[in-house]
């Protein structure tokens, strides 16, 4: 069997770093950093700037084999899309949503999904993903409650997610360009592997998911 490997960049420190300018930005408004007035611009920041970033991470993670990446990029892309479009339609002065508030708590679990699975092997990568889970869990309560408390709590994890995505970030980056691991990532198992294995090691994996996919 002939194995072909494409040399594809990391997606996910540019995944990260959208994730974090999204949630920033969301949590401006939901804190009153921002005033409400600005909503349809954070709407537009969503549209233009972190869904097409975090789409490519989704393109690019699939095609580099990563599901996790590819799954968690295309749920956060879509949920940004979806976020922004909704507000964008919404009458004025209404502040919450409850159809924002189910999209939300379904994208919690889907993260949540995705969490798990980077657990496997990158412990950072889980953890971005669960507290982004925690984050828009808090926001779906927000926009069904409607109450400030929730929209405070809700704010103040989005920033604690920003603060950990723009960690996440940096320390791959500098992971990708250095070949070498400096801040750590918290990697395990086959993502160790995948930095510090050999060859052999890695094509030992590729040739054990090909034999799991021809036997589907």
């Amino acid at each position: 069997m002939r194995i072909g490997l494409r040399p594809i960049a990391s997606p996910v420190p540019v995944g990260f770093v959208a994730l974090a300018v999204a949630t920033l930005m969301l949590s401006a408004l939901q804190l009153g950093w921002l005033p409400d007035s600005e909503r349809d611009h954070v709407s537009m920041v969503l549209i233009t700037f972190a869904f097409p970033l975090q789409m490519l991470g989704c393109i690019f993670g699939f095609l580099g084999r990563d599901v996790v990446v590819g799954t968690a990029m295309g749920i956060l892309g879509g949920t940004w899309l979806a976020t922004a479009v909704v507000s964008l339609n919404s009458p004025p002065g209404v502040a919450t949503t409850p159809t924002l508030g189910v999209l939300m708590l379904a994208v919690s679990v889907g993260l949540l999904v995705a969490a798990v699975g980077a657990a496997k092997g990158k412990l950072l990568a889980a953890a971005v993903l669960l507290t982004a889970s925690a984050r828009f869990a808090l926001t779906g309560g927000y926009e069904l409650a409607g109450t400030p408390l929730w929209a405070t709590i809700s704010g103040l994890a989005g920033v604690l997610l920003c603060v950990l995505a723009f960690y996440g970030a940096l320390a791959l980056l500098i992971e990708d360009i250095s070949k070498r691991t400096i801040l750590p990532v918290l990697r395990r198992g086959d993502g160790r592997a995948s930095m510090r294995g050999n060859l052999g090691d890695q094509t030992s994996t590729i040739e054990r998911e090909a034999g799991v996919r021809e036997q589907l």
